[in-house]
């Protein structure tokens, strides 16, 4: 695969499930998470697993939030971790198993702490307000994402948090370099459709 900045490309969306990986990533995405929450070992795997396979088949760049472990063991590429993460995450055995690393960060003391890591990307959010899940952040705004990209330099920085596909220019020219969705793409009346708009307006690099 040949994506953007650290394997990213301009549109990274965040998927809940492997159905909707295969939902999704056929249509030419090139870069996705995978972010399930709340499901047992076995079934976390499971979901995990079958992402892979389907991202290996369509040469997509599968960044697996949260569960490093099971990333590791299922030959993942790619892990994202929150800040909630991080200090129970062994770094060491990460890196040793030749996977990259994204982290979150909200405020000053978080990317700090996520620049402590050596990561392969820094993530921003909320930029705008989400409906997503409740966030003690107020939104970050342009000026934020300039600011974060200023400091982190070559650095990829993705952009997270109410991103729609109207609202992503501005945060590119702000600096971000990938823009993580949600919403915009699960939320949708039509997500299939929703996808092909986004990957017209940036086309995927792979």
């Amino acid at each position: 695969m040949n994506a953007g900045a650290g394997g990213l490309d301009v549109f990274y969306p965040i998927l809940p499930s492997a159905r909707w990986v295969a939902r999704i990533v056929p249509l030419g995405v090139r870069c996705a998470q995978l972010r399930a929450k709340g499901l047992g070992p076995e079934e976390t795997k499971r979901e995990i697993r079958e992402s892979l396979a389907i991202a290996a088949q369509h040469r997509c760049q599968l960044i697996v939030n949260d569960y490093w472990r099971e990333a590791i063991e299922l030959g993942a590429g790619f892990v994202h971790l929150g800040q909630e993460d991080l200090a129970g995450a062994d770094l060491d055995a990460i890196r040793a198993a030749g996977l990259r690393i994204g982290v979150s960060s909200h405020d000053e003391r978080e990317l700090e702490t996520a620049l402590q890591m050596r990561p392969d990307y820094v993530a921003l959010g909320p930029i705008y307000e989400t409906k997503l899940k409740a966030m003690p952040w107020a939104p970050q705004g342009l000026d934020r994402v300039t600011e974060w990209k200023r400091r982190i330099g070559a650095l990829p920085l993705v952009a997270i948090g109410g991103l729609t596909l109207e609202s992503a220019p501005a945060v590119i020219a702000a600096g971000a370099d990938s823009v993580a969705v949600v919403t915009d793409v699960v939320a949708h009346f039509d997500p299939e459709a929703r996808v092909r708009d986004w990957l017209a307006t940036f086309p995927a690099k792979g």
